[in-house]
C-alpha cells in the first residue's frame, strides 16, 4: 500500500481544506498569488539558514538581457568547483530570493559555488526565454566569476527542481554539442521533463498532493504560449548520446512528475553513462520546501547531492 508520511497527511489535509475553502469563495489563480504562495510556504517551512561565507549578487551578461544571479562561496579562500541551480516554479514562480535558504544548503553541503539563476518568468516571459537565460550563464558564468575575483576551479555542474529541472537538463541537452561547455554532472530534483503531460502519474497522483494536475496545465498554458511543440521541448523526448553529464534523479512516490524522471533515468542509463536514482517511497513534490516538517528527507538529498558532485 502506498502512504504519504505521516510527518505530511495532517499537512496536507490542511492545505488541501484550505484551498477548497479558497475556491469556494471565489479564489482565482494568478501570477501573483502563485509567486506569494510559493514565497510564502517557503518562508514559513525553511526556517534554518546556513550561514555562507560569501554570498553576493551579480549579472550574467548576455547579448539581449543581463540575467541577475546570486552567488555562493562557502569558502573563499580556497578554489573550488561550480554549480549553477535554476529553482522551481511552474517556469512562474521562485527566485533567488525564495530559495536562497535551500541554495545555502546546496553550497554547503556539496563544497561548491553555487550560482542561482534569477531566470525570465512566464506569462511575461514565455517559452523559450527561460531557456536562453539558463543556457547563457552556463555559457557566461566564469566571465561573471572573473570579475568579481572569486577562486574556483573551471569544473561545472548543473541542478534544478522542477520547472528548473527541465530547465537543468534542457540545457544539458543542448550542451551536447556545444564543444565550448563542459558539463560535468547534473542533478533533478523531482523534475518536469514532460511537457505532453502522458506519464501515468500524472494521473495517479492527480490531486491532494500540493502539485495538482489542474495547476500544471495551468503553468503549461501560461510558459507555452505561441503553439510550440510540447514534446520537442520536453527533455524526455530529446537526443540522449554519451556526451550528456553524469546523471542524479530524485523522485518522489506522491508526485505527479515521478514517471517521467523514472523515464529518463532509464534513457540515460541506455548511453552508458553514470546515473543514480533516489526515490522517497512516502514524500510529495517540493518537498524541500517543506523542511521543517521533513528534516530527515531534506537532509538526504543535500547530502546525497554533495556526495554526487564531488564523486572522483
Amino acid at each position: 500500500m502506498r502512504h504519504v508520511s505521516s510527518k505530511l497527511q495532517g499537512w496536507l489535509y490542511n492545505y488541501n481544506t484550505f484551498m477548497k475553502g479558497l475556491l469556494e469563495t471565489g479564489f482565482k489563480q494568478t501570477p501573483t498569488n502563485t509567486r506569494e504562495g510559493l514565497a510564502n510556504l517557503t518562508m514559513l517551512l525553511v526556517t534554518d539558514r546556513t550561514e555562507i561565507s560569501l554570498v553576493q549578487d551579480d549579472l550574467v551578461n548576455a547579448p539581449d538581457y543581463a540575467i541577475p544571479v546570486r552567488i555562493y562561496h562557502p569558502t573563499p579562500d580556497a578554489s573550488i568547483p561550480v554549480l549553477i541551480y535554476y529553482h522551481g516554479g511552474g517556469h512562474m514562480a521562485g527566485s533567488v530570493a525564495v530559495y536562497d535558504p535551500i541554495c545555502r544548503k546546496i553550497a554547503h553541503a556539496s563544497e561548491h559555488i553555487v550560482v542561482s539563476v534569477d531566470y525570465r518568468l512566464a506569462p511575461e516571459c514565455p517559452y523559450p526565454l527561460g531557456v536562453k537565460d539558463a543556457y547563457n550563464v552556463v555559457k557566461n558564468i566564469w566571465a561573471t566569476l572573473d570579475g568579481r575575483d572569486l577562486k574556483y576551479q573551471r569544473h561545472l555542474s548543473i541542478a534544478g527542481d522542477s520547472a528548473g529541472g527541465a530547465l537543468c537538463a534542457t540545457v544539458a541537452h543542448i550542451s551536447q554539442h556545444d564543444e565550448r561547455i563542459d558539463i560535468r554532472r547534473q542533478a533533478l530534483i523531482y523534475p518536469s521533463l514532460d511537457y505532453t503531460l502522458t506519464s501515468d502519474s500524472i494521473g495517479e497522483n492527480a490531486e491532494g498532493y500540493l502539485l495538482q494536475k489542474e495547476k500544471i496545465i495551468w503553468y503549461f498554458d501560461n510558459y507555452f504560449q505561441k503553439g510550440e511543440n510540447r514534446k520537442s521541448a520536453s527533455p524526455l523526448y530529446m537526443e540522449f548520446t554519451n556526451q550528456l553529464p553524469e546523471t542524479l534523479v530524485i523522485t518522489a512516490e506522491f508526485c505527479p512528475l515521478r514517471n517521467e524522471g523514472i523515464a529518463y533515468v532509464e534513457k540515460v542509463k541506455s548511453t552508458g553513462l553514470y546515473v543514480e536514482h533516489l526515490h522517497f517511497d512516502n514524500m510529495i513534490h517540493a518537498f524541500l520546501n517543506l523542511e521543517n516538517l521533513v528534516k530527515d528527507e531534506c537532509e538526504t538529498v543535500y547530502r546525497r547531492i554533495g556526495k554526487f558532485l564531488n564523486l572522483k
